[in-house]
């Protein structure tokens, strides 16, 4: 399932091969997130050109629109959205973060009051794994609480409880044909629950392992302690997944902390508010020193809108409510992102890794604040010009 082909001897970073039902997918590797069924503003065919892997899609959202009668009836979530590709399924237990004002917290699960209608919606192990199953995705997760930043002590032993006690109800649930299931390990940033929560997932055994309850408030360097406090008791041999993470230069961070997978919202969530990714940072495109500069919004970038077209044009694009203007800054910045991790692969190659990641990280300018990740937590990243 999981071949580990080679270790970068001045980190923790890996290379590697995961076997799925839809393909072997390259790690380290960025999965653009499909919340719904589709990555916001981008279609499978540019996905594929750019070389995306895998993408994500969440159970909680696709089990209420467009609902399982449908998507059983498509024959499962690849069939329905004509992606040919792996897709990894999130099980709803972040919502229990980020939708913890419409929820209520049960022994056996979570009673949801749908965000569309209020109508009541019960999500647990059992459901969860049931969904997933029907959706047919390659990889399911766990059901787990994710706490937010701010939680207690009281509440972050009650969640990592919850978590191992959800998990190994999870592990008893039958599964798609060759599908995948990873574990979630939480704790917050207390490395003795981080421990315990991590030792008791992995005991219970999954097909790979995930750090969860990061991009949920935290400044970076908390992100960074939590995947630092949790990597140690995970598998060598098994894949590992951060979720929600991150900004291109915590990437290249977080593959030299061990990681193999990553997720996250921001190539597309910051591209509809007109901002870009670059090498050096982040950049407005709708400001005002954009207005006649005819370059591209990156230099060197060889993706379909810096061939095609310049900051002005999509400036003026963006300043006029155009779709295509926000559909191009999406290209550009889901294309910066597997290019970063495909120069990481190269790189672990070759045997170079530590050369790229410091004049990578070194040459990332953090002065500009985004949101971060899948939660609402605030990072600085960079703003280039």
């Amino acid at each position: 399932m999981f071949e580990l082909l080679k270790r970068d001897p001045g980190s923790k970073a890996r290379l590697g091969r995961l076997r799925t039902g839809h393909g072997a997918i390259e790690t380290p590797v960025f999965m653009p997130v499909g919340t719904q069924a589709s990555v916001k503003a981008l279609d499978p065919r540019e996905l594929l050109e750019m070389g995306t892997q895998i993408i994500l899609g969440n159970t909680y959202h696709l089990s209420i629109r467009p609902g399982m009668e449908i998507l059983n009836q498509a024959g499962g979530l690849h069939r329905f959205m004509n992606w040919t590709m792996p897709i990894l399924t999130d099980s709803g237990g972040f919502q229990v973060f980020s939708l913890a004002k419409i929820r209520k917290i049960r022994a056996h699960g979570v009673e949801f009051r749908s965000h569309l209608d209020g109508s009541l919606l019960f999500l647990g192990p059992k459901e969860a794994m049931s969904i997933q199953r029907e959706l047919g995705s390659d990889i399911a997760m766990t059901f787990d609480d994710c706490p937010p930043h701010t939680a207690t002590a009281k509440e972050r032993r009650a969640a990592v409880d919850r978590t191992i006690r959800w998990a190994g109800e999870c592990r008893e649930q039958p599964r798609g044909a060759g599908q995948l299931v990873f574990g979630i390990v939480q704790g917050g940033t207390d490395a003795a629950l981080r421990e315990e929560c991590a030792r008791a997932i992995v005991k219970l055994g999954f097909d790979g392992y995930a750090i969860g309850g990061v991009s949920v408030g935290e400044p970076e360097a908390e992100i960074y302690r939590a995947v630092e406090m949790t990597e140690p008791f995970l598998p060598a041999d098994q894949p590992r997944y951060a979720m929600g993470l991150g900004t291109p230069a915590q990437l290249v961070e977080l593959v030299a902390r061990g990681v193999d997978m990553f997720d996250c919202v921001l190539p597309t969530r910051v591209a509809r508010n007109g901002t870009a990714f670059t090498r050096r940072g982040t950049v407005s495109i709708k400001a005002g020193f954009n207005k006649s500069d005819f370059r591209p919004i990156e230099e060197d970038c060889d993706c379909y809108a810096c061939r095609n077209f310049t900051r002005a044009y999509l400036r003026h694009l963006l300043n006029v409510n155009e779709i295509l203007g926000l559909r191009m800054v999406s290209v550009h910045n889901s294309h910066l992102y597997l290019r970063v991790m495909r120069e990481i692969r190269a790189h672990l190659t070759r045997g170079t890794f530590s050369e790229f990641r410091r004049e990578f990280v070194g040459g990332y300018v953090p002065t500009r604040r985004v949101l971060l990740g899948r939660g609402k937590g605030q990072v600085e990243v960079g703003h280039a010009k």
